[in-house]
């Protein structure tokens, strides 16, 4: 691998401490902030589309939002990202919503669309198995299913995709589609997307929980 490409998961440095952060910061050797001036040059001129330069100003907003500073200085977190995602779209003036769930959370997204209508917003819901369409037609052999000699609709992401394109939403939210639905749904929508919750069925739709036991309990699953 090229020795300058970045690796900032690496860095040993605290947060406060490094380059990113502050000036005469600490950092790799390879670190991109040094060395990827030509690369960020260019990405900074790709805020110069209005639209663009406006919701990366409402994202960075938004993150500031979500914190408040108590009277001993301390910093607190404030809002769960449910009440963010409305927040947001608030400020981006948006008015329909795309709401792209698997059936597997069918009840949360039932919450999810409930609330989001109630914050004003006209929600466009999609699930992953609309369409019917059987798994062979994408070549997914009988034993390849999760339960052979029966029926299955494929998870159909793209199709999903196409349903809040043609109702012209304006922003998207997934709620736990599988690894690799997300991608595909992601590729083919128009409006910009925002993750609510990622797929874990093991973690109760929390993938972190696996990352926080990586070396404890879940060393013993694979």
């Amino acid at each position: 691998m090229d020795e300058m490409i970045p690796t900032c998961a690496k860095c040993p440095h605290h947060w406060s401490k490094r380059l990113c952060n502050i000036e005469d910061g600490k950092s790799l050797a390879n670190c991109p902030t040094i060395h990827k001036k030509e690369v960020l040059k260019e990405a900074m001129r790709l805020y110069e589309d209005p639209e663009t330069l406006r919701f990366a100003c409402n994202a960075s907003i938004q993150e500031a939002e979500g914190y408040e500073t108590l009277e001993d200085g301390r910093v607190r977190p404030t809002n769960p990202r449910l009440f963010e995602v409305a927040d947001f779209a608030k400020k981006m003036e948006y008015q329909r919503l795309g709401l792209i769930f698997c059936e597997g959370v069918y009840e949360e997204a039932r919450v999810v669309d409930k609330y989001l209508a109630g914050k004003g917003f006209d929600v466009v819901s999609i699930a992953c198995k609309a369409g019917r369409t059987p798994k062979e037609d994408i070549g997914v052999r009988d034993d390849q299913k999760i339960t052979p000699g029966t029926f299955e609709s494929m998870c159909n992401p793209i199709y999903q995709a196409c349903i809040v394109n043609d109702a012209e939403v304006e922003f998207n939210v997934i709620m736990g589609l599988c690894v690799g639905h997300d991608s595909l749904v992601i590729q083919h929508l128009k409006a910009p997307v925002t993750i609510l919750a990622a797929k874990d069925r093991v973690m109760g739709h929390n993938p972190m929980a696996a990352v926080y036991n990586l070396d404890s309990y879940c060393a013993y699953i694979k």
